[in-house]
């Protein structure tokens, strides 16, 4: 958001200092050349939206390639594609037509609403049983919830999976969005076109150099943590967090996807992503001899381990709202992103933030 916010503003003719506490540039969707191959050193990230202006601005700096998310799930060995559609149906029960699958899913989702008796589902695990049965519960939520937030899905409340996206027709493209990419060549290559022309310095913590920064700048577009900025005086606010586990290994092909998730609860991991399979396709995969892999492991999150997911129980969203009052006091301070707002972001409305917030600060 920083970058984009940087890029818009420079090209207007203003002066922008970007400080960024890591020693490279991009946040987390950096990408680390090895052997040859872009690895997404914080995660999968992939570019999607329904908005043209996003995508056209996107491209017109770092042209996309083709690649579309077709995740799948691995539960004891046997794959399953992703997102739930007539390819899942097939290899769960052998089902071939959308009827066939509507009335199992049908079936299994009136065993769970009778077992309600009329009540509202109270928890994550009620709410996806009655939305989508037990089989698929079981399988390919269940577990992969549970190591993802480091809870029972009876523990979690139920509007975390208020909806699940159940689609009748043999489609494997996870998101519904038209455009769909990642800029050719990693997204390094659009990170350093936003900030041509713009100073930047790395390896700089913003707050332990706030007073000193602060003199040079007529308004701060602060994206650190909220809390952080305010030296935590209400609190922590909960994340949960990610470990990578990255390997290359001597083989061009791993898994054959870019992204595979380990649904059961006893595998440590959530998923395997191998790096390769964003920007290769086809025969060109085995162009390269070697591929790059990377295990994530979700956890907890600990004051000095890296933020990614914000937990969005009650208690931090009271919490949130202290700090929300705290900034509505700051003057020249606009907080924006997922870690200044304790919101998730998707890069496409992350990019559509900062466009949003350049227009208002600029009238």
């Amino acid at each position: 958001m920083g970058a984009t916010f940087a890029y818009l503003a420079t090209k207007a003719g203003r002066r922008c200092l970007v400080v960024e506490r890591r020693e490279h540039t991009g946040g987390n969707i950096h990408c680390q050349e090895l052997e040859g191959i872009n690895v997404h050193q914080y995660g999968a990230h992939i570019l999607h939206t329904a908005n043209q202006a996003v995508w056209d601005f996107v491209n017109r700096l770092a042209p996309c390639n083709r690649y579309t998310n077709c995740p799948v799930a691995n539960y004891q060995g046997k794959l399953y594609n992703l997102p739930f559609n007539m390819n899942t149906f097939y290899q769960m029960w052998g089902v071939v037509t959308p009827e066939e699958a509507q009335k199992k899913i049908d079936e299994q989702r009136q065993d769970a609403l009778a077992q309600l008796g009329g009540r509202e589902p109270q928890n994550l695990e009620e709410q996806a049983l009655t939305l989508v049965g037990r089989d698929i519960y079981e399988r390919l939520i269940k577990g992969y919830t549970e190591k993802q937030w480091g809870r029972a899905c009876t523990e979690l409340p139920a509007f975390i999976i208020k909806r699940l996206p159940v689609r009748m027709v043999f489609d494997n493209n996870y998101f519904n969005d038209p455009y769909q990419g990642i800029p050719i060549g990693g997204y390094n290559q659009l990170i350093d076109r936003l900030l041509e022309g713009v100073e930047v310095r790395t390896g700089v913590d913003y707050l332990a150099h706030r007073e000193e920064l602060d003199r040079l700048a007529g308004h701060v577009f602060y994206t650190g943590p909220i809390d952080a900025y305010f030296d935590y005086r209400l609190g922590h606010l909960a994340y949960r967090t990610v470990r990578f586990d990255t390997e290359v290994l001597d083989t061009p092909n791993y898994q054959g996807n870019a992204v595979v998730n380990y649904t059961e609860r006893e595998v440590p991991y959530t998923r395997i992503i191998e790096h390769k399979h964003f920007e290769a396709f086809g025969a060109a995969v085995n162009e390269n001899p070697k591929t790059v892999i990377s295990r994530e492991y979700s956890t907890e999150w600990t004051p000095g381990m890296e933020p990614y997911y914000p937990v969005n129980d009650a208690a931090n969203s009271k919490l949130l709202a202290g700090y929300q009052q705290l900034a509505a006091q700051q003057a020249n301070v606009t907080f924006a992103g997922r870690l200044a707002e304790y919101r998730y972001y998707d890069m496409a409305p992350t990019i559509e933030r900062a466009m949003q917030l350049w227009n208002e600060l600029r009238n």
